[in-house]
């Protein structure tokens, strides 16, 4: 079975932070909000530093419009510095990081008004609906593209090489670790 220590650690402060890179070289800046150790391997949760972003295009007619999330690198990179350009009159800064796209600088405040719900179908997972914050939204090409940020925290977690390394986990390891690591937010949130 698992071994498991935790760390103490007070809430407010983190333990570090550590770099994770993709395999395009991008990178993503993450704090370690929590480390576990398995059967002599060390786990982190990690927190990007800045917050992640999400692009969708908006199709359909006004009455059964439907927000599709853009993943292609392709589409991304010709809309990339107008989404850059638009949040920039927000003083955020858009990053193309690893894994996400995110933004540097202090988020609007949550307006009720500005949050869309992400129903998220997946048959073999009883998912949650996500909430996403308006950023800000823009045309390229006469398609609508919107930009959000999720209002829950995107975290990742990974195994510690043996070379001090951050390695993400396959969905099959994270599901092993995965009873720990809840049993110990679950104690900490007590």
């Amino acid at each position: 079975m698992f071994s498991s220590s935790f760390p103490e650690e007070n809430d407010q402060t983190r333990t570090g932070s550590i770099t994770l890179t993709d395999d395009k070289g991008r990178t993503l800046e993450c704090y370690i909000e929590h480390s576990l150790t398995v059967d002599a391997q060390e786990y982190v949760l990690l927190l990007p530093v800045d917050s992640p972003i999400e692009i969708f295009a908006w199709q359909g007619d006004e009455e059964e419009e439907e927000a599709i999330l853009v993943e292609d690198e392709t589409i991304i990179d010709q809309i990339f510095g107008i989404a850059q350009a638009v949040l920039s009159e927000q003083n955020l800064l858009l990053k193309h990081t690893a894994y996400a796209l995110t933004v540097a600088g202090e988020l609007p405040p949550v307006e009720e008004s500005e949050l869309f719900t992400l129903e998220i179908e997946d048959e073999e997972a009883d998912l949650e609906p996500e909430q996403l914050q308006l950023l800000s939204s823009f045309y390229h090409e006469e398609q609508e593209y919107a930009i959000y940020t999720p209002l829950d925290p995107l975290l990742f977690f990974a195994r510690i090489s043996q070379a001090g390394k951050p390695e993400l986990l396959s969905p099959e390891e994270f599901r092993q670790v995965q009873p720990l690591l809840e049993e110990h937010l679950f104690n900490e949130v007590e």
